[in-house]
Formats: structure tokens, C-alpha cells, sequence
């Protein structure tokens, strides 16, 4: 009679260590958390003839289609600021051609300044006027042609126009 007792025990135990990890799904943190299910809708149903879109040969295209990354930067007052990466050169040494934008007007378009050729960037902090970035870059030993690479640290500032207006010019500065 006695292992029946301990088996029960035993049972009810594990159910209710079960039912403390079912509780637990509300305390995990988002990062953890798995992404929602995306919702299955139907999908839609044609409601007239299809247009026929051929490829665009304006050039000025070709140059949009290369930006392969966009961070707008929020924290510029009403100036409307970007950093943005276009694909270029060999990927494997470098090959994102990096710039920050200022736009001036629909007539004038952006006033772009490149920064530099890396291999990708990631914004440390933004405050008006200035941007902190990380850089990882790709480097070449020229007398064994080893290829390495490196991480640094550059502060990006300018002084805006009046009323908002673009800068001038945009320094860049080494950091620790």
C-alpha cells in the first residue's frame, strides 16, 4: 500500500511543477518570448484585370535599390535625418558605403555627406547635432595581404542651417 502512496505523491508533484512552468510563460521577457503567430487571412481576390509593370530604367532607381540599410535619426529637433548604407565595392572587404542625409526641401531633395566604407554600423546614442557610432570594418596587412578586422568608434556632429536648414559640412571624429 505503500508505493501506491509514493507513486500519488510522486504524480502530484510533477503536475504541480508542470503547472509552475505554464505560469512561468507570463514572466518571460520579450526577447525571450516567441514572435506572436502571424494571423492567416484569405487571401485577396482579384477584382479587376492585372496591369503589366515593366522594369524601370531610370538610373536614379538603380542607386534606391542599392541602400541596403536605413536608420532614420528621431532625436534632430524638426530636421528630417538619416543614416543609410548603400551596397557597393567587394563585401568582403568593406563594401557599405555609409552616409548621413539632411533634406532640404521636395524641390532641393538631401544634402548627403558619406562617412565612410565599412562593413556595417550600429548607432551607441543620438542627441541633437550629433550621432555615436560603432564601425566594423575590414582590414588588409598590405605586405602579407591577411585580411583582419577591427571595431571603432566615431562621433558624427554638425552645426544646422537657420531653420533647420542642412549643415554646411559634418565632422567626424575619432572616439574611445
Amino acid at each position: 500500500m505503500r508505493h501506491p502512496v509514493v507513486f500519488l505523491a510522486a504524480l502530484l508533484g510533477l503536475t504541480a511543477c508542470d503547472a509552475q512552468v505554464e505560469s512561468r510563460r507570463e514572466a518571460v521577457p520579450p526577447a525571450e518570448a516567441p514572435p506572436p503567430p502571424v494571423q492567416s487571412r484569405d487571401p485577396l481576390v482579384a477584382g479587376g484585370p492585372a496591369a503589366t509593370v515593366q522594369p524601370d530604367a531610370d538610373m536614379n532607381i538603380q542607386w534606391a535599390a542599392s541602400v541596403v540599410r536605413l536608420d532614420p535619426l528621431d532625436r534632430q529637433g524638426g530636421a528630417t535625418v538619416k543614416l543609410f548604407g548603400t551596397a557597393g565595392g567587394d563585401p568582403a572587404m568593406n563594401g557599405l558605403y555609409t552616409h548621413i542625409a539632411f533634406f532640404r526641401s521636395s524641390a532641393e531633395g538631401w544634402a548627403v555627406f558619406r562617412i565612410g566604407d565599412v562593413l556595417d554600423y550600429e548607432i551607441l546614442s543620438e542627441a541633437p547635432g550629433r550621432v555615436d557610432l560603432k564601425l566594423e570594418e575590414s582590414t588588409m596587412d598590405e605586405a602579407t595581404g591577411q585580411i583582419g578586422s577591427r571595431e571603432r568608434r566615431i562621433i558624427v556632429s554638425w552645426t544646422p542651417g537657420a531653420d533647420e536648414a542642412p549643415p554646411a559640412s559634418v565632422s567626424v571624429t575619432p572616439a574611445r
